[in-house]
């Protein structure tokens, strides 16, 4: 009996874990800590994506209350030193910047209307435009570099089509041959800097420019492949229709213009 009652007493012999549910138990643990840090950094990424635009559009508001206060030239120029580019206003030999105290002179400039803008690398949007399309002696306009500028913004641009003598686009990655099309609206345009795009058939397409502004020289897209600037050459003979890619690109283009 004593030795009945030891064996029932005693606690029982814990049985070692067999291989294959260590294994199991240590991957799906694995498992569930790789999953749940590709979950928190696909919605940190998210989150990020959300911040980048909202600062973006936050940057792009439209300077309504600035406009309704001081008018459309001096709203145009805070919105574009705020960008961190250059302003010029008429009788003006040098160019405003944000490095100084352009606040006070901005608004000796109240009557003042803006003639060159410089936004080159800004973070101008198609909504930004909301901001400068109310000026009306603009000559000159540096859009170069703008990585958020595409072919909507650049058919925005034809409210300065009595007045925009210089224009540059140069080597934006969202302007493609569909916006350069929307510029034939510039009539007073004199020099249109496209250097550094990336369209098909650029030969084709300076083509194009040349013959719907003869009076623009060109700058980039030269035939030779170059990219100097050369004067523009006399409208070319009607094209003829060319099998493959570059036919779409033709009839698109003269559907756009035309």
């Amino acid at each position: 009996m004593a030795a009945l009652r030891a064996v029932l007493v005693a606690p029982p012999t814990p049985c070692p874990p067999q291989v294959g549910q260590r294994r199991g138990a240590a991957g799906g643990g694995l498992l569930r800590y790789l999953g749940r840090w590709f979950y928190e950094a696909e919605a940190a990424e998210a989150w990020a994506e959300r911040l980048r635009r909202r600062r973006l559009r936050s940057r792009n508001a439209y300077c309504g209350f600035l406009r309704d206060r001081y008018g459309d030239d001096v709203a145009a120029a805070i919105f574009t030193l705020s960008c961190g580019g250059g302003v010029r206003f008429e009788g003006q030999d040098g160019w405003l910047r944000p490095e100084g105290q352009w606040r006070p002179e901005v608004l000796r400039h109240l009557h003042v209307p803006v003639v060159a803008l410089d936004l080159s690398g800004s973070p101008l949007t198609y909504h930004g435009l909301d901001n400068l399309v109310g000026l009306r002696r603009l000559r000159q306009l540096d859009l170069s570099e703008c990585p958020h500028l595409d072919d909507w913004a650049l058919g925005r641009l034809h409210v300065f089509g009595a007045s925009l003598r210089e224009l540059s686009v140069a080597r934006c990655p969202l302007v493609t041959e569909r916006g350069l099309a929307t510029l034939h609206h510039l009539r007073e345009l004199r020099l249109l800097d496209v250097s550094g795009l990336r369209v098909p058939s650029p030969g084709l397409v300076r083509i194009l420019l040349e013959e719907t502004l003869p009076r623009c020289r060109l700058r980039g897209m030269d035939h030779a492949g170059g990219g100097h600037d050369t004067p523009t050459t006399p409208p070319a003979p009607p094209l003829k229709p060319v099998r493959g890619g570059g036919g779409g690109l033709v009839f698109g283009l003269v559907f756009f213009f035309f």
